[in-house]
């Protein structure tokens, strides 16, 4: 079980100082629960390892390194040691750790090529949290052949390479199969390729009192399938009018998919109601393919007003095109005054014709946050977390960034979601997510069940809760496998996925 609350690096070293100044526990002794912590993963997770190869580095984490080290060689465990950087300049607990290493009379690995060879696991120990620039040189080329070796890596505290903060690789980074993190837990393991460089995430708050936990506001919440628990029976006497009515607005000639995928998962997460406004030639056909959705061609801008004046929150954006009807469709959607979905080709129009509304929902890729913000998408996945709070800033409400450890960013800050699987890159995954966030913001939950790690608006209660609705579903709808996953697979995944 791991916690909910997330540290920026800055705020785990400010822990660190705490525990050491304000609670006396002396540096050396946290590196070595550090390391006795690691030890257990490593022993957990590949019991039939007999030869380990510890690669450590200039700082604190290759002090955490040689405590490994000397660990595991007095349990009985072959050992090798590579150090990046010459030893004896090490300062500090780090120094005291290379000492106590040294005293075993274990020679450091002369070639490192060599000892990443015949090995079980290797640890990395090489950079930890306070990477500020891209490895290049000596050090790329030491996480270059840890990630050639096809030897499983333990990362220390986080994979060499990967920002704490954002998730990024800074260059090169360390791929591993699974990582052990002290005190805090740090952002950038769940975004980004937090997940892919981190694999099997551990944790060790290493005994430090609880006091040093609320020295600081965590920066972001994890959200994971546990918050699904919020969702609990309706009441007896419920009916179709207490669920709210989704009205979904999409779907230009030739694309009636969407929107379709869209009004099904709101009808699936328990909307009374979902009504779709489409374009004329779609109309007959939605009804054929799930009848509960109550379909209405639209061919003039005039026809959707009687449609808003029954909507509990409005969709709008997939498939809904960025022609004549498409912009006609948006600029009076945009004007109305109740909740908002924004998707898709909404958020194209949206990035051509800036608003501002604190009641809706932007729900953007990486590339339509970068149409959206004025960058390219590289730059996006560059710092997720930053470009979540910009567009917030930018065009105000509640926004999810998709991908990899998908970001709700509002204000009460930046939740993360760690579920979900790379089967969900493919097409109309996002439609989905559209109509979950529509259909739980229609229901009017009560946000107290997401209470925990801070108080949420409506909006983005049901935006957090979408999010992770969505990834479960994906989950379990992927058991059968990743590659070849669709959207509409989860659809009556998400059936079981709202009732826990």
């Amino acid at each position: 079980m791991l916690p909910i609350a997330l540290y920026t690096a800055e705020q785990v070293r400010d822990m660190d100082r705490c525990a050491i100044q304000d609670h006396g526990i002396a540096g050396y002794t946290l590196m070595e629960r550090a390391g006795a912590a690691s030890l257990s993963v490593l022993r957990a997770q590949w019991p039939a390892a007999h030869v380990i190869t510890v690669v450590c580095g200039p700082g604190n984490n290759g002090g955490d390194g040689y405590v490994v080290a000397r660990l595991a060689q007095e349990a009985g465990l072959g050992v090798r040691v590579v150090a990046a950087t010459d030893p004896k300049a090490l300062k500090g607990d780090a120094a005291r750790a290379w000492q106590d290493w040294q005293a075993c009379g274990t020679p450091l690995a002369a070639d490192a090529a060599g000892a990443l060879r015949g090995t079980d696991v290797i640890v990395d120990a090489l950079l930890g949290t306070g990477l500020g620039r891209p490895v290049e040189g000596g050090m790329a080329e030491l996480i270059e052949a840890m990630n050639a070796s096809a030897v499983p890596v333990l990362a220390l505290d986080i994979p060499s390479g990967l920002n704490a903060d954002t998730g990024a690789v800074m260059g090169c980074a360390v791929e591993a199969q699974a990582t052990v993190t002290f005190i805090g837990l740090k952002q950038g393991l769940f975004t980004g390729s937090g997940p892919e460089q981190c694999g099997r995430i551990h944790y060790s708050d290493l005994d430090v009192p609880a006091a040093v936990h609320q020295s600081q506001v965590p920066g972001a919440w994890r959200r994971d399938e546990g918050t699904l628990r919020c969702l609990g029976p309706r009441r007896r006497g419920a009916h179709k009018g207490h669920f709210g009515h989704v009205l979904l607005v999409g779907g230009d000639a030739g694309m009636p998919g969407a929107v379709r995928l869209a009004a099904e998962a709101a009808a699936r997460v328990g909307a009374g109601l979902v009504s779709v406004a489409t374009h004329p030639a779609h109309a007959a056909l939605i009804p054929m393919a799930r009848p509960e959705l109550m379909c209405h061609g639209i061919e003039n801008v005039p026809d959707l007003d009687a449609l808003l004046d029954r909507a509990s929150v409005v969709a709008v954006g997939p498939g809904l095109g960025q022609g004549v009807w498409g912009r006609a469709l948006w600029q009076r959607v945009s004007q109305w005054g109740g909740p908002l979905v924004v998707d898709a080709d909404a958020l194209n129009l949206l990035a051509a014709g800036p608003l501002r509304r604190d009641d809706w929902v932007l729900t953007p890729h990486p590339g339509e946050a970068g149409r959206l913000l004025g960058l390219d998408s590289a730059r996006i996945q560059g710092d997720r977390p930053a470009a979540a709070a910009l567009l917030g800033q930018r065009y105000g409400g509640t926004c999810v960034v998709k991908g990899a450890g998908t970001l709700v960013h509002g204000p009460a800050g930046l939740q993360i979601c760690d579920a979900g699987n790379p089967g969900m890159a493919s097409g109309g995954m996002g439609d989905v997510l559209t109509g979950v966030i529509a259909g739980l913001v229609a229901q009017a939950l009560p946000e107290a069940g997401m209470s925990q790690g801070g108080a949420l608006s409506h909006l983005e209660a049901a935006a957090t809760l979408g999010v992770c609705v969505h990834a479960a579903a994906a989950d379990r709808a992927a058991v059968a496998g990743e590659r070849g996953l669709l959207a509409t697979d989860l659809l009556d995944a998400l059936r079981f996925t709202v009732n826990p």
